[in-house]
């Protein structure tokens, strides 16, 4: 079975940074995709960006240059480096990937693309 486990979220200061993680086990996918997500309070699911098997990056508009999204193969984890935050960042932060390449092939970046969900980690950025 597919499992992803987010770490790192926490409490910081407008304008600081967290860098979190998501370890994967049970994923085999060739051609994939893997992403981070977002929700707040009363909010849908948005992304926040996406990185595919052969290292191809999307960013949500949002971001702004401000978030870093890598992996470590060898690792089997994917990273969002967040740099710059603000208090709007304050958000459950999800970990997700696609089964079979479906958001791979279909060039997907919303929720309903992704097949595999970590349990989340919360980042809260107090002004």
């Amino acid at each position: 079975a597919v499992q992803l486990v987010e770490s790192g979220g926490g409490s910081v200061q407008s304008g600081g940074s967290l860098k979190l993680s998501c370890l994967a086990s049970g994923y085999t996918s060739r051609r994939h995709m893997m992403a981070w997500f977002r929700q707040a309070p009363g909010k849908e699911r948005e992304g926040v960006a996406r990185i595919s098997s052969e290292g191809t990056i999307k960013y949500a508009d949002f971001v702004k240059g401000r978030f870093t999204i890598s992996r470590d193969s060898a690792k089997n984890t994917m990273y969002l480096q967040m740099d710059s935050l603000e208090p709007e960042d304050t958000a459950m932060y999800y970990c997700a990937a696609d089964r079979n390449g479906r958001a791979y092939w279909n060039d997907g970046f919303a929720a309903r693309d992704f097949d595999y969900w970590g349990q989340g980690t919360p980042v809260t950025v107090s002004s």
